[in-house]
């Protein structure tokens, strides 16, 4: 099992930044993909951004260019460093982990943006 803490969430204005942390409860060096997803109210959780094993990324069409992953192997840490942030980018977002054919998920962080 792989148990999931997010954190970094926050009230920011538009335009602002903010790094989410997920730590993991074992080594991230064995799982396969971590993943950053988001929901917000009313709509379908989505996928925000992905790294593997070999640091190869992944982003939603709407944040590349403004988000970026990064994972620390020694610290069991995922980050989520969100720049130029937008009202539309308000949701909850949760850390995954995809492990031995199972996912695991954290409990979420807000994250509002004001415009």
């Amino acid at each position: 099992q792989v148990h999931l803490v997010e954190s970094g969430g926050g009230l920011v204005q538009a335009g602002g930044s903010l790094t989410l942390s997920c730590v993991a409860s074992r080594s991230i060096a064995s799982i396969n993909f971590m993943t950053w997803y988001r929901q917000a109210p009313g709509k379908q959780r989505e996928l925000v951004a992905q790294i593997g094993g070999s640091d190869q990324t992944s982003y939603a069409r709407s944040v590349k260019g403004r988000f970026i992953i990064s994972r620390d192997d020694e610290k069991n840490t995922v980050a989520l460093q969100m720049n130029g942030l937008k009202f539309e980018d308000t949701a909850v977002y949760y850390c995954s982990a995809f492990y031995v054919g199972n996912e695991y998920w954290g409990q979420g962080t807000q994250v509002t943006v004001s415009a």
